[in-house]
């Protein structure tokens, strides 16, 4: 099925490129160390060849892709280090979030609350097919609830890499509903002013979003390796 986009669409055709390209590389379709060829990517989505290419550009600004000699524009490879980085700093910049959200909660913002747990609930209850697009509903609604501009925008900033972390630790079997359960807990901590148990779910939910992307790390070095070994001559 083709895919076509009109310039009279609510974002512009560059503005879609670029989306497309990062989600491509966030949901793991584009790996590291795959070529993004602007021709190849160009027929694929009907466009001209202009769009994708400030499309990379900018991705190659935000660390996602590089150009490599001989090569061309390849996805980067992020490290584990750098997201094991990402979880520790999360562990103290989202509780605070939580934090200050409990503590500055008004009217408004519990309704806020109260609608997406009701949606939540019923995406728990249904299926799961929109978890992804919901994951990051629920972190910007968390954050904006702290009501700290500088702390939200400090947390947007590490919204890709926690959407990128987080689809890698759903290849665990289970963690996607466990996740979505744990959003739902603190949402009713926090819509509750009860500040004590937001900051403790909140906690527990980075350590286990850690774990299932480690796991899913040691499983992806595992194949690796019994892979190499298949290669070898007795």
């Amino acid at each position: 099925m083709e895919t076509r986009w009109e310039e009279n669409n609510l974002l512009s055709i560059r503005e879609h490129a670029y989306l497309y390209l990062k989600e491509m590389i966030l949901e793991g379709e584009f790996k590291a160390g795959d070529r993004l060829i602007e021709r190849e990517l160009a027929g694929k989505l009907n466009i001209s060849r202009t769009p994708i290419r400030e499309a990379l550009f900018r991705l190659e600004s935000q660390g996602f892709v590089k150009t490599v000699p001989r090569k061309g524009v390849v996805v980067t490879n992020i490290s584990e280090t750098e997201v094991i980085e990402v979880f520790t700093i999360l562990s103290s910049l989202e509780v605070l979030a939580v934090k200050l959200a409990a503590q500055k909660m008004d009217k408004s913002t519990q309704l806020e609350l109260d609608q997406k747990i009701k949606e939540l609930m019923e995406l728990e209850r249904l299926a799961e097919e929109n978890f992804n697009f919901e994951h990051i509903q629920m972190n910007q609604l968390i954050n904006k609830a702290s009501k700290s501009p500088k702390l939200f925008e400090i947390l947007s900033g590490l919204i890709d890499y926690i959407h990128m972390a987080a689809n890698m630790g759903y290849e665990t079997p289970g963690r996607r509903k466990e996740s979505l359960k744990e959003h739902i807990d603190i949402m009713k901590a926090l819509r509750d002013k009860e500040t004590d148990m937001a900051e403790y779910l909140m906690r527990i939910h980075i350590e286990n979003s850690k774990k299932a992307y480690i796991n899913y790390m040691e499983n992806v070095k595992e194949k690796l390796n019994k892979k190499d070994k298949s290669r070898s001559p007795l």
